[in-house]
C-alpha cells in the first residue's frame, strides 16, 4: 500500500476534530481506533438499539460507518481549511452484521485535488474472530474553505 504525505501538518488533530463534529457517529458509538495519512480504522460495539428485525446491525449503520471511514481517510490528505463531502459510494453487503464489535477500515486509493477515491471494509468480530461483512468504494470531494461555512450550517434544517 502506498504511503501518503499529508498536505496539512495538523492533519491528525483536524481529522479527529472533524470526526468528533459528526453527531451521528457519537449516537452510533463509533470511534477512531487508528489514524494515519490516507488510512483510518473506526470501531463500534454491538448495540441492540441499532439492529434490524433479525438482530443484525442494520445495513444503514454499516454503510454509515464505511462512508465515514472513507471520508476521514480522504480528509487526512486534504489541505488546511478544506472540508470533505461524499459524492458517490457503492456498498456490497457480504454477510450478516452479527458480532460483539465492528471495525470499519478505509484507505485512499487515489488522492486528487478535488476528488479522492477510497476503499473500505467492514468486519464483525465474535470471540476474537473477524468476518468480512461489507465493502465500499467511495468518491469524496474536497470542499474549499469558505468564510460563510458557519452560516451555511445554520441554514441546514435540524
Amino acid at each position: 500500500m502506498p504511503r501518503f504525505e499529508p498536505k496539512n501538518p495538523d492533519y491528525r488533530a483536524i481529522s479527529i476534530q472533524t470526526f468528533e463534529q459528526q453527531r451521528a457517529m457519537k449516537t452510533l458509538g463509533i470511534s477512531i481506533a487508528r489514524l494515519e495519512p490516507g488510512e483510518v480504522d473506526l470501531a463500534m460495539d454491538y448495540s441492540p438499539d441499532i439492529t434490524q428485525q433479525h438482530g443484525f446491525i442494520h445495513a444503514g449503520i454499516i454503510t454509515a460507518g464505511l462512508d465515514t471511514a472513507c471520508g476521514i481517510a480522504a480528509f487526512t490528505l486534504m489541505p488546511a481549511g478544506a472540508g470533505i463531502l461524499t459524492v458517490e459510494f457503492k456498498t456490497n453487503l457480504l454477510a450478516p452484521a452479527r458480532g460483539e464489535r465492528f471495525a470499519f477500515r478505509a484507505t485512499v486509493v487515489k488522492p486528487g485535488r478535488t476528488l479522492t477515491v477510497c476503499e473500505a471494509r467492514a468486519y464483525a468480530a465474535q470471540d476474537g474472530v473477524e468476518t468480512l461483512i461489507a465493502t465500499m468504494s467511495g468518491t469524496l470531494m474536497a470542499l474549499p474553505a469558505r468564510e460563510d461555512a458557519a452560516t451555511d450550517r445554520a441554514r441546514v434544517p435540524a
